[in-house]
């Protein structure tokens, strides 16, 4: 890559690395460890002792089959060449082994069970949790981020319950059961090759910081890269417009890069834990076969049996030791990935519903602003002192200049956000004392950019009302004139739409939106730039739909198009988070103030 290319790469990596993750280096949290382990809470009285039971059979099958080769196969059978005896234990050890393949068989069946039930309980959660959190949350994070705490973060976790736990237990007790043994048969060589064990255990401890900081680093580029890839393909048709597919593939490789070196260092970091354990193999075995030919010849209670169990014990230490190690490594990418999970978990809505909020029976649609402040940060003021009204089946607009705080007026009648200062109130009750479901239900939003659902037609123009009928969803579609447009399609109502309704012109998405939230049967309806996708024609056929669809309603129309709301009842002049003027179209032209000049403006382009 050349040095231009790398020298742009960083300019655009500080750009998009300060909207993601950073690392924290944290000592290791074992109350979040036990909080992670905290979901296998609903299977811990079937899944989790039937696993543990059936481990035990196996761990201890495997600890008794060395004794029963050493101490009695070689040491009586083989010695005093009984040869009933030595058939005795081939089939007791044969029987052993199958009983073991049994105990393994079903071990591994429900372990994965246990696993895909924990990590489907802890995906659902997240995924159920992140909906339920407020508009603020996700202007401050990228879907890409969003979508690796999700799916690549919760993944990495597979495994450590699949398998990790149950063979953490399995080595533990397996080594335990070594050690003792191993004491009961000869202390003196028992000591003599666990020498090398303070060694391997000092220098494993420094190693741990380092791999934990590695895996961290891994999970943070890995959301980088995914954010980009989102960002990429939700904006390929911008990328290719400006002809920057080469430059959008040598940032992409850059990301890319960090990605492949982050994983080479955690996974070289990780790896150097199992040839210090086979090192520590080596030197065990080679104590074991000089100090134990030694003791043989020259101690009567150390036999050719006991060596024999030591060498397949000493065989069996080293493995479990092996597995520890890799365990480790497990539990600290799981460590990394739960405090990403965890991070999402512990975040509150900024938007809390009270315990005892009421829910809305019957709206009526009055809307009232006293005296609302709105601040998205502290260092951008959006509403300044806004009072105003919004009398039931009014239809009222709202106009200004972009960043005025027409938006903004609508996010905090849906309640998206809550006004810094001051009351939202519907019905002269604060929107703070309502249930968000009620109030929501309540409300339709369509938006300019309106977003259409993968799936039918008939799906996405239900969404907003699951329970409604065919007919109901066909009737609304008529009413907004997308009756027609859906009936030329190959499957009509059951065609599927892609991805965004990409296979859908801008005007018709639109017009399912319409269909959809008139289905919902709201209160309030806000639109908020609805119509500025969509040609004359079209919008003609929709001022008619309107009328059915806004009667009866409370409606917030948000426009920079001035034709389209000369009929609303009451028009609102915003500028910078104030109220400049309002009044019906008539009087504010009579007025010739802000909405004057803004009518004459937009006529004066026309003609141009």
């Amino acid at each position: 890559m050349s040095q231009k290319s790398t020298a742009s790469e960083s300019k655009h990596l500080k750009r998009f690395y300060y909207t993601i993750d950073t690392a924290v280096d944290k000592p290791f949290n074992w109350k979040q460890t036990v909080r992670l382990f905290k979901y296998m809470k609903p299977y811990a009285k079937t899944l989790l002792p039937a696993a543990i039971i059936a481990m035990l059979i196996s761990t201890a099958v495997r600890l008794i089959v060395p004794i029963i080769i050493g101490r009695y196969t070689i040491d009586k059978a083989l010695a005093n060449q009984d040869v009933n005896l030595l058939i005795q234990f081939v089939i007791l050890i044969g029987f052993l082994y199958v009983f073991n393949y049994v105990a393994n068989t079903l071990r591994i069946r429900w372990v994965n069970q246990l696993g895909q039930n924990v990590i489907y309980d802890l995906r659902d959660g997240l995924f159920a949790h992140v909906q339920r959190l407020s508009h603020r949350f996700f202007d401050s994070r990228s879907a890409g981020s969003i979508l690796v705490r999700i799916l690549n973060d919760v993944n990495s976790l597979q495994e450590l319950f699949t398998n990790g736990i149950i063979n953490l237990l399995t080595d533990v007790i397996t080594l335990l059961g070594i050690v003792i043994i191993m004491f009961m048969l000869s202390p003196k060589l028992a000591l003599a090759v666990m020498i090398i064990l303070p060694i391997m255990f000092f220098i494993s401890t420094k190693l741990r910081k380092n791999i934990r900081r590695s895996w961290q680093q891994v999970r943070i580029q890995q959301s980088r890269l995914n954010s980009h890839l989102n960002e990429s393909i939700q904006g390929i048709r911008i990328t290719q417009s400006f002809s920057q597919e080469k430059e959008n593939t040598e940032f992409f490789n850059g990301v890319n890069t960090d990605n492949y070196e982050k994983w080479r260092i955690a996974t070289k970091k990780s790896a150097m834990f199992r040839p210090l354990v086979e090192m520590c193999n080596a030197i065990g075995t080679a104590i074991l076969i000089s100090y134990g030919a030694y003791l043989i010849l020259n101690n009567p209670y150390v036999t050719t049996g006991i060596f024999v169990s030591f060498a397949f014990y000493l065989g069996m230490f080293w493995d479990p030791i092996s597995r520890l190690g890799q365990s480790y490594n497990q539990l600290l990418m799981a460590m990394s990935s739960s405090e990403r999970i965890f991070e999402f978990l512990d975040e509150r809505p900024n938007v809390k519903e009270k315990s005892n909020a009421i829910s809305f029976e019957d709206m009526k649609g009055n809307i009232e602003f006293d005296h609302v402040k709105f601040s998205y940060d502290d260092d951008r003021v959006a509403l300044h002192e806004i009072s105003l009204e919004m009398k039931q089946g009014q239809t009222v607009a709202l106009v200004g200049h972009t960043g005025s705080g027409k938006s903004t007026i609508a996010n905090l009648i849906s309640r998206f956000y809550d006004p810094t200062e001051g009351a939202v109130k519907i019905d002269g009750i604060d929107l703070r004392d309502v249930t968000l479901d009620s109030l929501r239900q309540n409300i339709s939003v369509v938006l300019q950019d309106t977003f259409i659902f993968s799936g039918t037609i008939m799906d996405n123009i239900r969404f907003g009302r699951p329970n409604a009928t065919d007919e109901e969803v066909m009737e609304a579609a008529k009413v907004v004139g997308a009756d027609d447009f859906i009936r030329r399609l190959a499957d009509g109502y059951e065609t599927e739409v892609e991805e965004r309704g990409n296979i859908l012109s801008v005007g018709e998405r639109q017009l399912l939106s319409f269909a959809r939230a008139l289905l919902a049967n709201p209160k309030i309806i806000i639109l908020d730039e609805a119509t500025a996708s969509i040609d004359t024609e079209t919008e003609q056929k929709i001022q008619k739909a309107l009328k059915r669809l806004l009667q009866g309603r409370t409606s917030i129309l948000i426009a920079h198009r001035l034709s389209t709301i000369r009929e609303a009842d009451h028009i609102i002049v915003l500028e910078n988070g104030h109220i400049l003027e309002q009044g019906n179209h008539d009087e504010l032209m009579s007025g010739k103030g802000e909405y004057y000049h803004l009518v004459k403006a937009q006529f004066q382009m026309l003609g141009a």
